[in-house]
């Protein structure tokens, strides 16, 4: 009577062996992937806060389109301000305001992030309510 394993069953059992350290391999580098781009995308967003933060206080309020980096080139932001128009309100075109009359900003910001093809992407919406006396908050 023989005791011991047969080649077979050495080979199948480093077979199942290899089979569930891939299996756990790739679990675990999904998992590295996913913390990964949590913390880019964290990192995006604190960026983002900081930017719509000063926004309308360090320069004036205007209408039109900016562009700009973080942490050189790493992350990329496109910042779109124009008047806000109320969808709720009828289209009849736009109400004269009067002078003093406070004007609503719409703020549209996108961070991107990664390679120019597969990157990532975070967009935010705000509005901002703007007097017109007192745009320009470095003067005070």
């Amino acid at each position: 009577m023989q005791t011991g394993y047969t080649l077979i069953e050495v080979i199948v059992a480093f077979a199942l062996l290899a089979l569930a350290l891939t299996l756990l391999l790739g679990t675990l580098s999904g998992s590295a992937r996913q913390v990964r781009w949590s913390g880019d995308a964290g990192r995006a967003a604190l960026h983002a806060q900081s930017l719509l933060d000063q926004v309308g206080i360090t320069e004036p309020l205007e209408p039109g389109e900016r562009r700009g980096e973080f942490e050189d080139g790493r992350y990329r932001w496109i910042l779109d301000i124009a008047p806000w128009n109320d969808p709720s309100l009828p289209p009849e075109g736009p109400q004269p305001l009067a002078g003093s009359a406070p004007q609503l900003y719409e703020l549209s910001l996108a961070v991107e992030w990664g390679d120019g093809g597969s990157g990532e992407r975070l967009a935010l919406r705000s509005l901002r309510m703007v007097q017109p006396g007192l745009q320009d908050w470095g003067a005070l």
